[in-house]
């Protein structure tokens, strides 16, 4: 199974709810995808939920940081919440995990747009 992306309004803040696997292939670009449409439509603040992701491979740790990326690029701010060990694990390693702000639970998250 690859990446199913689920997107809800929260105020001004878009959340992406992202569950399966984000790897190279079919769930990286449907991630990249995801993430250019809302940056498109000028969502300033996206929140990325990844509690339901099982997996992620360095194709999908680039996406994070592509979409990263893209959405700053557009003058928005994207955080993430609900990380799993293996991702948080991931994030440590790499060293990208100063670069998110990351969060425990939603709630916390959506106020740290305020």
């Amino acid at each position: 199974m690859s990446v199913k992306l689920t997107t809800r309004q929260i105020g001004e803040v878009t959340v992406i709810d992202a569950a399966g696997r984000i790897t190279l292939g079919e769930g990286a670009s449907a991630f990249r995808e995801a993430i250019r449409d809302i940056a498109a439509k000028g969502s300033a603040k996206v929140l990325l939920n990844l509690s339901e992701i099982t997996y992620i491979d360095s194709s999908g740790i680039g996406e994070l940081v592509s979409g990263f990326t893209t959405v700053r690029n557009q003058g928005g701010v994207l955080k993430l919440v609900g990380l799993t060990k293996r991702v948080q694990d991931l994030l440590q390693i790499t060293k990208l995990y100063t670069v998110f702000d990351v969060y425990d639970d939603e709630a916390t998250a959506i106020r740290s747009f305020t």
